[in-house]
C-alpha cells in the first residue's frame, strides 16, 4: 500500500510539473492566496508557476487534490509538506486562488478566460501609450524628391526677389516722381511671393491629408506656439501694417527715437535707413503699440520746421521778410506749398529773445539736410547785411 501510494505521489507531481498552470487570483481585497510546497523532490526552475499571467484552474479540483497529496504523502514520511512561508527552497509552487475551470489537476478548460487574455494583448498593442512617437509618423508624409524641388523652388524666388529689387531702383532713378509708387507695388508682390512659396514648399515636401493635418492642428502646434508666438506676432502686425498703412516703404518716419526713411516692410520687421546711414530694424509688432510719425506720408515732398533766434531789441519784422525770402530763393523748396513763418517772444536762458518758426517744403525728402542747410546760411548771411543781431543780456539804466 505504502509503494502504491508513493508511485501515486511521483506520478501527481510528474503531471504537475508538465501541466504547469499560473492562475491569477481574483480582484477581491479580502481574498488569501494559498499556496502548497512539495520538498525533496526539485523541479526546473522553469516549471514555477508565476501567479500573475492566466486565470485558469479550479480553486475546488485544486484543493481536493492539495489534500489528497497531503494525505498521502504524509502516509509514506519520504516527502514533508511546508507552506510557503516556512520553506524558502521552494521545487514547485501552485497558487490555488479562485479559478473557473473543471480539471482537478489545474488543466483549463475556460476558452472565456483565454479569450480575455487576447484582448488583453490586443489592448497593449493598440494602447495610446504604446503609439508611434510623432515625429516619426510625421516623417512618412515625407516626400524625399518634394525637399530637392522646395529647395530649387527657394533659389528660383530668391532670384527674382533680387531682379524685380534691382529693377525697381533702376527704374526709380529714371521717373523720380513714380518711384514710391514702385516701391509700394514691389513690397506688395514680395510679399505675395513669399506666401505664395511657403505653401508650395509645404504642399510639395508634405503628402496632405487628414491625419498629416490631424499630427500639424495637434501636439506640434502647440509646441511650436510657444517657440513662434513673437514671430507669429510680428507676422501679424505686418499684415496689419499692410492694411492699415501708417506708413509706407520710402517714408521718412520718426519712431521711438530713429528718425530716417522707410526702405523695406517685411513679414517679420520693418527696415529703416536713418539720416546718418545706420540700417535699423525694428519688430512690426512694435508699430502697434508706440507711436509713429510720418513725415510724408506717400509723398516726395515733406515739410521741414527751422527756427531762428534774434535779440529782443531787433527788428522782428525785417526778420521774418529775410527768412521767408530766403526759403522761397532755395532751389530744394517746392513751392506749389505754401512757405509759413512765424514769430513770438520766448524766454531762453533767463533772458527774452524772439522765435523766428519756419514751415516750408522741401521738394523730396532725399534733399530735407540740404534744404535746412541752404535756408540756414540764406539766414544768416541776410541777418549780417540787415545788422540783426542774435539774442543778449539787456541792461536798463533805472
Amino acid at each position: 500500500m505504502k509503494n502504491l501510494l508513493i508511485v501515486f505521489s511521483f506520478f501527481s507531481l510528474f503531471v504537475f510539473g508538465q501541466d504547469t498552470v499560473a492562475v491569477k487570483g481574483s480582484n477581491d481585497a479580502n481574498h488569501t492566496d494559498k499556496k502548497i510546497t512539495l520538498d525533496n523532490h526539485p523541479v526546473e526552475q522553469s516549471h514555477i508557476l508565476e501567479s500573475d499571467k492566466f486565470k485558469v484552474g479550479s480553486i475546488e479540483s485544486l484543493e481536493l487534490a492539495d489534500s489528497a497529496i497531503q494525505n498521502d504523502l504524509a502516509e509514506t514520511g519520504d516527502s514533508t509538506i511546508k507552506t510557503d512561508e516556512e520553506n524558502q527552497d521552494t521545487a514547485l509552487e501552485l497558487d490555488t486562488t479562485k479559478t473557473s475551470g473543471k480539471d482537478g489537476l489545474g488543466k483549463t478548460t475556460d476558452t472565456k478566460g483565454l479569450n480575455k487574455i487576447a484582448d488583453a494583448a490586443k489592448k497593449k498593442v493598440t494602447d495610446p501609450d504604446n503609439k508611434i512617437p510623432e515625429g516619426t509618423q510625421i516623417a512618412r508624409f515625407i516626400r524625399p524628391m518634394g525637399i530637392f524641388w522646395s529647395f530649387i523652388l527657394i533659389l528660383i524666388m530668391a532670384f527674382i526677389l533680387k531682379f524685380m529689387h534691382r529693377t525697381v531702383e533702376r527704374m526709380g532713378k529714371q521717373f523720380t516722381n513714380q518711384r514710391l509708387l514702385m516701391q509700394k507695388i514691389e513690397t506688395f508682390v514680395q510679399f505675395c511671393i513669399y506666401m505664395g512659396t511657403a505653401l508650395c514648399c509645404f504642399l510639395l515636401v508634405f503628402e496632405v491629408n487628414e491625419k498629416l493635418l490631424t499630427l500639424i492642428g495637434g501636439t506640434m502646434a502647440l509646441s511650436l506656439g510657444f517657440a513662434v508666438k513673437d514671430l507669429v506676432a510680428s507676422f501679424i502686425a505686418g499684415i496689419t501694417i499692410m492694411i492699415d498703412v501708417p506708413f509706407q516703404v520710402g517714408d521718412r518716419v520718426n519712431f521711438n527715437g530713429h528718425y530716417g526713411d522707410i526702405t523695406a516692410i517685411g513679414l517679420r520687421s520693418v527696415r529703416m535707413q536713418t539720416l546718418s546711414d545706420d540700417v535699423v530694424t525694428i519688430p512690426n509688432n512694435k508699430f502697434l503699440s508706440d507711436v509713429t510719425i510720418c513725415g510724408n506720408y506717400g509723398e516726395l515732398s515733406m515739410q521741414v520746421v527751422m527756427e531762428f533766434y534774434i535779440g529782443i531789441d531787433q527788428d522782428a519784422a525785417k526778420a521774418r521778410k529775410i527768412v521767408n525770402e530766403a526759403a522761397a530763393s532755395s532751389h530744394y523748396t517746392h513751392l506749389p506749398k505754401p512757405i509759413v513763418v512765424h514769430a513770438k517772444q520766448q524766454i531762453i536762458e533767463n533772458y527774452m529773445s524772439f522765435n523766428i518758426t519756419l514751415k516750408a517744403y522741401v521738394l523730396d525728402t532725399q534733399y530735407e539736410k540740404l534744404f535746412v542747410t541752404d535756408v540756414n546760411l540764406r539766414v544768416m548771411e541776410a541777418f549780417k547785411e540787415a545788422g540783426i543781431q542774435p539774442p543778449a543780456i539787456l541792461h536798463r539804466n533805472v
